[in-house]
């Protein structure tokens, strides 16, 4: 049963949802926001679809495809919005992984937008008097924001694949900030968790706790200086950050963070600078593909891991009847498999400009395979399991010097967008953190990201190479994994991607395994409750598998747990016969997500 939840919506959403249960569009309604109402997780029809965590953000995106924009328009549009009502988790100040499925040609492209280091970093970027900075002393500071990506990435997606202007696909989003969308239970209780270091930055302050107070649920929450922002990068494009004097705003704000001298915080300036803007690029890449199934599962590559991890453990649960296993055997395979990914990765993974990461090697079947042996039916791994060399594959290795995951903040958003052309969008994008620096750029009306403390600080084992130390202008590993999913004749089967930090990569594995060989339908499959392990001692399960009686049955094989509330948000959306779509949402987690369609019959 469908829990009803009081979300953030706009007269824009409303307009598209109405649109979506196949009622003709009303007249034009006066600005300004209206009551919540309860989302909805799963859709189907045709004309397109659209999947997010947000009503007012999917309501853009299926406004751009009743206008005639592709599923790229409508995904730059969606995530614009996104990044005025989930502001804690996206926004021009970050960066991210764009997928796209282009439906003449039948094939995979991406866009590496992640946030790049200033040129004058190094690898001692985060130690101070030779000893890693606590997390928290980095993360709130200029040290821990690197160049942003989303801008560029929406740029580049439209000049390549889309439709419509920026200035256009823009609209939606300016027109939320500017009138508003109202508060709902989840951005006041993340505005809550960040309200002592918001308190930090008097910009941030001013916009996020308003007249000095947490917002009120059911109050309406504006964002004019962003929707003058989203206006001036609709009229200049995105050359305003990249080279003009919206970035002037960003350097200076990062080198010079502006802080409230009675709050005593020592906001660490960073070291950003004007060319370090002029010289950032949106990287065009090749997908890293895995054939599974007999299907072709595409995704992002490096500098991501979120491809090569989910594909490396793909590959290792190949051989391995998934569909015919019982619970407790299917959960205890996708585990191992989860942990022996994760040593790889850590091992392996980094900026390919800076590392030389064997992508190709490591989602090769014959290196899953000598890494599968490891897995037995009743027993389990220790970990941290030392990495394998996909170099030179050995059948069960054993042995090796093994490295702890390093820790990675698990939040982001995700959003899933398909078009009546057949073109499908998969992104994520991330100010890594909730509340990412917690440092807004004053005037301009959104919160800088802190996604350099996505690099490791020092080593996590100084006698295993870590790829993923800060260097000049390098990008910092990530887990996002936007997925889309295509069958022998290369046509979509299912898109999807979730938020999440590290547990990005097993939410995805987990869902993709339990729709393709469990069967479920995909909005169940979104729904299933998690477990995520990550080269930790310990799987981490959320309360429905916790307080089960399979955490026993795994307990007895030899399986360690510990408890995680709430385990990623995803977002999907599966291909139909006839032109049809189906669009899937959380039914429960992050207060529940928005699918909808634009026309739910022909």
């Amino acid at each position: 049963m469908r829990r009803p939840v009081a979300r953030k919506l706009s007269v824009l959403a409303v307009s598209a949802a109405v649109v979506s249960v196949g009622a003709a569009a009303p007249p034009a309604a006066p600005s300004g926001p209206v009551g919540a109402a309860a989302k909805v997780p799963v859709a189907v029809g045709y004309g397109g679809a659209v999947s997010s965590v947000d009503a007012d953000a999917s309501a853009a995106g299926i406004e751009v495809l009743k206008k005639g924009g592709n599923a790229v328009d409508a995904a730059v549009a969606t995530a614009a919005a996104l990044g005025v009502t989930e502001p804690y988790s996206s926004g021009i100040g970050g960066g991210g992984y764009f997928v796209y499925y282009d439906a003449k040609s039948r094939s995979v492209h991406t866009i590496d937008g992640r946030e790049t280091a200033p040129q004058t970093a190094d690898s001692d970027l985060f130690v101070e008097n030779g000893k890693p900075l606590a997390f928290a002393d980095a993360v709130s500071s200029g040290l821990s924001v690197g160049t942003p990506g989303t801008p560029a990435t929406w740029q580049t997606a439209l000049d390549m694949w889309g439709s419509r202007g920026l200035g256009t696909v823009l609209k939606p989003a300016e027109r939320i900030a500017r009138d508003g969308f109202v508060v709902d239970d989840t951005f006041r209780s993340q505005t809550a968790s960040n309200e002592t270091r918001f308190r930090y930055f008097p910009d941030t302050a001013k916009l996020f706790l308003p007249g000095g107070q947490l917002p009120v649920v059911g109050s309406t929450f504006k964002n004019p200086d962003l929707a003058r922002t989203y206006a001036e990068l609709g009229r200049k494009g995105v050359g305003a950050i990249y080279h003009g004097d919206l970035g002037d705003d960003i350097v200076d704000t990062v080198n010079h963070p502006p802080v409230d001298p009675a709050s005593g915080w020592n906001a660490r300036p960073g070291d950003l600078e004007e060319k370090d803007l002029a010289v950032y690029r949106a990287k065009l890449q090749e997908p890293t593909k895995t054939s599974y199934r007999g299907l072709g599962v595409y995704s992002i590559a490096p500098s991501s891991s979120g491809g090569t991890t989910v594909g490396e453990a793909l590959n290792i649960l190949e051989n391995t009847d998934l569909e015919k296993a019982s619970e407790v055997q299917y959960l205890h395979h996708f585990i191992e498999a989860s942990r022996i990914a994760f040593a790889d990765r850590g091992r392996w993974v980094g900026d390919p400009a800076f590392e030389d990461v064997p992508t190709n090697e490591l989602l090769s079947q014959k290196y899953a395979d000598s890494r599968a042996c490891l897995i037995k039916d009743d027993a389990v791994l220790t970990s941290p399991v030392a990495p394998g060399d996909p170099r030179h594959p050995a059948a069960c290795p054993t042995g090796g010097t093994a490295a702890p995951t390093t820790y990675e903040g698990e939040n982001t958003t995700h959003l899933t967008v398909a078009d009546k052309w057949g073109n499908v969008v998969s992104y994520t994008l991330t100010i890594e953190q909730t509340g990412g620096s917690g440092i807004t750029v004053p005037g301009r009306g959104f919160i800088l990201n802190n996604e350099l403390t996505d690099f490791s600080f020092t080593p996590a084992n100084p006698a295993v190479h870590d790829p993923n130390l800060p260097g000049p202008g390098k990008r910092p590993r990530s887990s996002i994994s936007p997925t889309i999913v295509l069958d022998g004749h290369n046509k979509p089967v299912v898109a999807l991607g979730s938020p999440g930090g590290a547990t990005i990569i097993t939410t995805v594995l987990q869902t993709l395994t339990e729709f393709l060989d469990r069967g479920l339908p995909l909005v169940d499959a979104i729904a299933a409750p998690r477990a995520s392990q990550r080269n930790a001692a310990r799987t981490e399960l959320e309360p429905a598998l916790y307080d089960s009686a399979l955490r026993g049955q795994l307990e007895a094989i030899g399986h360690s747990f510990k408890l995680n509330p709430e385990i990623g948000a995803a977002t999907g959306v599966q291909r139909l016969p006839n032109g049809k779509w189906l669009a899937a949402a959380e039914k429960v987690r992050r207060g529940g997500g928005s699918a909808m369609v634009v026309y739910p019959a022909k």
